[in-house]
């Protein structure tokens, strides 16, 4: 593939940094704002070409050594920012934020991407690592179906790192999961579990006073600080009342719910997994203002019966709520919106939709609950102008 010397410029929305060369755009991996670089292309595209560092001509300051020997050029493709330092690492992601907000929703605002305790390795407590053709375990190489077994993964918590996985040999092509849940327990689920041949191991999850029992292959924040620090922050957005209606929305296993419901009055928590809402009305049976409606939520919310609320929670998928919701819940008129975000982009749209439905972004909260990635969560309050 073709070498080019580049000045790399601004960072952007997925792991990498916007440079320039003939007037052509060159999305970079492994390279911070303001360096110099060798960059080998490994993409061609119309309008824009992909490109990986490969030598780094004119350091940043911001630039360590990767913790993981993996990371890098050609390598595992999980972590965007090992050769970054963590605190540099949350600064470009509070940038990504800003400009994804001014680009989509037309907003200036900056708040700073805030660390979870913890330090930024070791913390994940679910792992899926893809098999090679020798039967070894690994991760992906980036934008490549090609695996890359590893001795161990740095992010991965301690836990999932003891788990017997790395060191034994599984079905050339599938997949295997490690999994420690906030209660201690641990599972190693197969390929095969995901797709119902054997059942998945449960695992428990505890947030409060309530304890969820769950597939170990089911959704839970895979930072142990996450679940505890997003509710807490939704609990004082919304400040509920007794009076205070609530919808939480793509709500899961009723987890936000657990939250809201001892201070709110009625809480619905619609969901379309099954399981998800089987497992959050048994967690959450003493609750007796709770209850849940399994359904797409662009559906529910369309039927006509659907018509008041005071506050809603938001926790779409990684593609957003889309304009149909948006403009349901809008319609509502809310008193406030806890909007929990884990794409810039969608949230940028979506705030921007809200916008043109007569609401306005108050207030925002950024964590970086998954360091060494290029993802973090956002958590934006929305108020009637």
């Amino acid at each position: 593939m073709t070498l080019i010397e580049l000045e790399v410029g601004p960072v952007a929305h997925g792991g990498h940094c916007v440079a320039r060369h003939n007037g052509q755009v060159i999305f970079v991996r492994h390279a911070l704002p303001g360096e110099r670089v060798l960059a080998r292309v490994t993409d061609e595209r119309k309008g824009f070409l992909r490109a990986d560092a490969v030598e780094v001509l004119l350091p940043s300051p911001d630039r360590v050594i990767p913790p993981c020997p993996f990371a890098g050029p050609g390598a595992c493709g999980g972590c965007d920012w090992q050769h970054a330092d963590p605190a540099a690492q949350r600064r470009l992601k509070e940038q990504v934020l800003a400009e994804q907000l001014a680009r989509l929703a037309g907003i200036t605002a900056t708040v700073p991407v805030e660390p979870l305790p913890g330090g930024p390795l070791g913390w994940r407590t679910r792992v899926q690592y893809a098999v090679a053709a020798d039967g070894r375990p690994g991760f992906h190489k980036h934008r490549s179906s090609e695996v890359l077994p590893v001795d161990r993964c740095r992010i991965a918590h301690p836990s999932v790192q003891a788990l017997p996985v790395l060191a034994a040999s599984w079905p050339p092509g599938s997949s295997v999961e490690a999994v420690v849940s906030s209660e201690g327990d641990t599972a190693v689920v197969p390929r095969a579990s995901r797709t119902g041949a054997v059942s998945a191991p449960k695992v428990r999850e505890t947030l409060g006073a309530f304890t969820w029992n769950l597939d170990a292959t089911a959704f839970w924040q895979v930072h142990p600080q996450a679940a505890p620090a997003f509710t807490a922050t939704v609990l004082d957005m919304l400040a509920p009342t007794p009076a205070d209606r609530v919808w939480d929305l793509y709500g899961g296993a009723g987890v936000f719910a657990s939250v809201l419901a001892p201070h709110s009055g009625p809480v619905t928590v619609v969901e379309s997994d099954r399981r998800a809402v089987s497992v959050g009305q048994r967690a959450l049976r003493d609750l007796p203002n709770v209850r849940f409606t399994r359904g797409d939520v662009a559906t529910v919310l369309s039927n006509p019966r659907w018509r008041t609320v005071d506050l809603v929670v938001l926790d779409p998928p990684r593609s957003g709520a889309g304009r149909a919701v948006v403009e349901s819940i809008a319609a509502r008129s809310p008193r406030a919106v806890a909007y929990v975000a884990c794409d810039p982009a969608a949230f940028a749209r979506d705030v921007r939709t809200f916008g043109e439905r007569g609401y306005e972004l108050a207030r925002m909260r950024a964590f970086d609950s998954f360091p060494m990635t290029h993802h973090f969560e956002t958590i934006g309050l929305l108020l009637p102008r």
